[in-house]
């Protein structure tokens, strides 16, 4: 049985033009790239390795959706 969770990105943009997503639900959750195709697969890989540091490899993160 496949789980699905949600989880809140929020992105900014900083002073050097990078985009940053932190992760609202998981604390120390965050990661920045030049471009927002980038982010989002880092976001994706920043969400899994958390996971797993927290103990929780057996939730696999497939994909990420943006909702503006």
């Amino acid at each position: 049985m496949t789980s699905y969770r949600e989880f809140t990105v929020i992105i900014e943009r900083d002073e050097d033009g990078y985009y940053v997503a932190t992760v609202a639900e998981l604390p120390g959750c965050h990661t920045q790239a030049r471009t927002l195709e980038e982010l989002m697969e880092r976001v994706r890989e920043a969400i899994q390795l958390y996971l797993e540091t927290v103990g929780m490899p057996e939730i696999e993160v497939r994909k990420v959706r943006v909702r503006v």
